[in-house]
């Protein structure tokens, strides 16, 4: 019989809505229920393409005496970290302050007021490598519960202070200027591996917001050392593991130091983040490979995690079926010689092992690799090459296929969005802005209500309970900043006014302009979440920063530029010191200090063939943070076009940055050369 998350909308719910475990949603009802019942509750928290998330369910919460005793002594409470951030975040600060680490899937046992007094990650059904089995914790809590609850109430309490006092240190509320920029850069030198690039050692992460900072500080300075350790990583990680060569698209990261063997999920922000760093890396270098990853990236996306709405679909799963219908990690993505030569023959199959570095040992398990790119010395047939391909992947889309978790999160959409349109934008594919307009479209018309408020997900055409948080308003901004640009379509620029508009208002704290992770007017955790650091993502932080400054470029507004620079304090106070998890707001400081430009291209209609030439050498213009307006003169679309008439009846470009303005050309050459000045 189906537990409470039969009605859920969340994937990761569902997946748990058969279990014997009388499962809640994270809702107030849950507590109350462990206030009648004088009992803790359990809080397991995870998402759905996790794969220790799925061990511990079928080892544990799939069997039917741990159910028992957990419905017996607890109240058991399963939360999509995806779909409720802001809970992930407040407990999973307490693990990693009680514990020294954290992880996924997050065990923490709280008292019926939502206070944290025990904690831990994967627990084992059985006692294995010094861990406790998951039941003897649940046996040893109960004890304490029952025995020392004073104790227990008083750890609570203790904890709950300790966080409370945990408040960001801000620094002076000033941007980063060229010294702490220069800091940051060394900083990340001494930690770049120069044998594999990407910064230090295993697991290894794709380190998308820090390439941006890297291409956009060689942009602004000219400093070859930064194009070069972004150049490097881009390519050791395309001609890695975690690309993948047949299908596109980046797994979640490496677990070795070569990019060799990925934790094979794919996820749609790594994705969207990746694919405009490869653009924006073609766009400073003409680099075919970049070229190629970009694209395959975005059609990846388009094809594989696109919903039937127009949506972009969260992720897919690191397991599938082996085809003996086990459930095993990577079975969809690797290779054994004997399977090439099933599907190429014996000439084609000894090619492709080469190729993709496929050998008889394996790079993987029981014998089998994850196709690469090594460097190889000699002639290549590239038509031969582009045949084993596609007939590896004809073949590969033949086995069970892994599960892909449909909810849509505004959030990572709004990243998608701005890759899509940018990558389309550059590489003449307007399919790929299509699609961008398409996923935008869906977010105003199920995501926004009346007041321009976000809702998280959604699922099915079908609008989720839960609040957008700072990355979503901040993200979604950014990708309609994006949209706006690429498409000389002013409503855009509107609803990303909204939204950022909403950020200063509900979201930043008007003494100091720091920021936080959830509205004023959100639910009330055991405290506000504020985390400027960037992890898998831009911190709602820091991208807020971003589409604050971008907003205020296109519209001249005093109070958003204002908000973004006294969020880039936090970047001044961290950004020499941990330069690899504040990326992202290292990257805003670079278009600070360029300005940023402001680009406005005018011409007699937007199909006029001299105003698309001006327009695409506009986008293409490395300028850290540059926005870019095109539209006919006096155009009411972008505040940018105004007074801004024709140059002797021929479309002109005007760019101005610092209240000073260069003298508008007609010149493509003289665009080009001004934007990369």
């Amino acid at each position: 019989m189906p537990n409470r998350l039969a009605h859920e909308t969340s994937p990761y719910l569902l997946q748990h809505a058969d279990n014997p475990v009388d499962w809640w949603p994270w809702s107030e009802e849950a507590f109350d229920e462990a206030r009648k019942r004088n009992v803790p509750v359990l809080l397991s928290i995870g998402y759905s393409s996790c794969h220790w998330c799925h061990v511990m369910a079928h080892e544990s919460f799939e069997d039917q005496e741990t159910a028992e005793y957990l419905n017996a002594h607890y109240v058991s409470v399963k939360v999509d970290r995806e779909e409720r951030p802001d809970v992930d975040a407040v407990y999973m600060e307490a693990v990693q302050a009680a514990t020294g680490q954290g992880g996924w899937p997050m065990t923490v046992f709280l008292t019926p007021d939502a206070e944290p007094f025990y904690f831990g990650t994967y627990f084992p059904p059985a006692p294995r490598q010094g861990m406790p089995s998951f039941r003897q914790v649940l046996q040893g809590v109960h004890q304490a519960w029952d025995e020392r609850r004073d104790e227990v109430t008083e750890v609570a309490g203790k904890i709950v202070r300790d966080l409370a006092g945990r408040e960001i240190s801000y620094g002076d509320a000033q941007t980063p200027g060229e010294e702490q920029l220069a800091q940051a850069l060394l900083g990340l030198t001494r930690e770049y591996d120069p044998q594999r690039g990407g910064f230090g050692g295993a697991p290894k992460f794709p380190p998308s917001m820090v390439l941006e900072f890297l291409l956009r500080h060689h942009a602004r300075t000219g400093a070859e050392g930064a194009l070069q350790m972004a150049s490097d990583t881009c390519e050791r990680m395309a001609r890695g593991g975690i690309y993948d060569q047949l299908g596109g698209g980046f797994a979640r990261y490496s677990v070795d130091r070569d990019w060799v063997v990925p934790h094979f999920e794919k996820m749609l922000y790594d994705n969207a983040l990746l694919c405009r760093v490869y653009a924006h890396l073609w766009r400073a270098t003409g680099s075919e490979l970049a070229r190629r990853v970009a694209l395959e990236t975005a059609d990846f996306m388009v094809r594989e995690l696109r919903t039937n709405e127009g949506g972009f679909a969260s992720a897919l799963d690191a397991d599938s079926d082996d085809g003996s219908g086990k459930h095993v990690e990577g079975a969809y993505y690797v290779w054994t010689p004997g399977q090439l030569r099933e599907v190429l023959g014996e000439q084609d199959a000894d090619l492709a092992a080469r190729h993709f570095g496929v050998t008889e040992e394996g790079t993987f398990e029981e014998g089998a690799s994850v196709l690469q790119l090594p460097v190889r010395d000699g002639f290549v047939d590239a038509g031969k090459v582009a045949s084993v391909r596609e007939r590896l992947l004809a073949a590969r889309s033949e086995r069970p296929a892994p599960g892909r978790d449909d909810k849509v999160v505004a959030a990572w959409n709004g990243l998608a969005i701005a890759a899509l349109a940018e990558t389309g934008a550059y590489f003449d594919r307007p399919d790929l802005v299509e699609a961008a307009v398409a996923a935008a479209d869906l977010l105003v018309r199920l995501h926004l209500d009346e007041q321009a408020r976000l809702t998280r997900t959604s699922k099915d055409g079908h609008a989720g309970a839960n609040a957008g948080v700072l990355e979503d308003y901040a993200d979604v901004a950014e990708g309609f900043l994006a949209l706006a640009s690429v498409t000389g379509e002013g409503v855009w620029l509107e609803f990303a006014g909204f939204l950022v508009d909403h950020i200063v208002a509900r979201f930043t704290d008007p003494e100091s302009g720091s920021l936080y992770d959830t509205a004023a007017d959100a639910e009330r955790l055991i405290r506000r979440p504020q985390d400027p650091t960037d992890n898998a993502a831009p911190s709602g932080w820091s991208a807020a920063a971003g589409a604050l400054l971008g907003y205020a470029a296109h519209t001249g507004s005093e109070p958003h530029r204002e908000a973004a620079e006294k969020a880039l304090g936090v970047v001044k106070a961290l950004g020499p010191r941990v330069p690899r998890f504040i990326g992202w707001g290292l990257a805003v400081a670079e278009a600070v200090l360029d300005g940023p430009r402001e680009v406005a291209v005018v011409g007699p209609s937007l199909d006029d063939e001299g105003t698309r030439s001006l327009h695409r050498t506009a986008l293409l213009g490395t300028a850290p943070g540059a926005v870019v307006a095109v539209g006919v003169p006096e155009s009411e679309e972008f505040p940018l076009l105004s007074g801004r008439p024709l140059v002797g009846g021929e479309p002109a470009a005007y760019v101005c940055r610092n209240f000073t303005c260069d003298a508008p050309t007609t010149e493509v050459d003289r665009l080009r050369a001004v934007l990369s000045d």
